[in-house]
């Protein structure tokens, strides 16, 4: 799973946000697709309160971290849960 510390992305990341991807890398190790999404709501939550935010290839490199290793039904589970939880943010960011 470590072979993300390798992506050309990784380079040039904010030392702050790469602490939340390792963070989410070993927070997520061993669970499946579902059980993630309480993962993905914290880093996204801590992140906002320490005013942070992902761009859309920040979001797509740490997803496929989170890919990592399993099978195409988790890796499916997991697309389903960024969903959900992007349609909960957008709606928090409307009110």
């Amino acid at each position: 799973m470590n072979e993300w510390m390798n992506h050309p992305a990784m380079e040039n990341l904010d030392p702050v946000k790469l602490e939340l991807f390792k963070a989410a890398a070993a927070q997520t190790k061993g669970k499946s697709g579902n059980s993630m999404a309480a993962v993905m709501m914290a880093l996204i939550t801590s992140a906002r309160k320490n005013g942070i935010s992902f761009t859309p290839e920040e979001m797509t490199l740490i997803l496929d971290v989170l890919k990592d290793g399993k099978s195409k039904e988790e890796q499916d589970q997991i697309d389903s849960m960024v969903n959900m939880v992007t349609g909960m943010l957008k709606n928090q960011n409307q009110k």
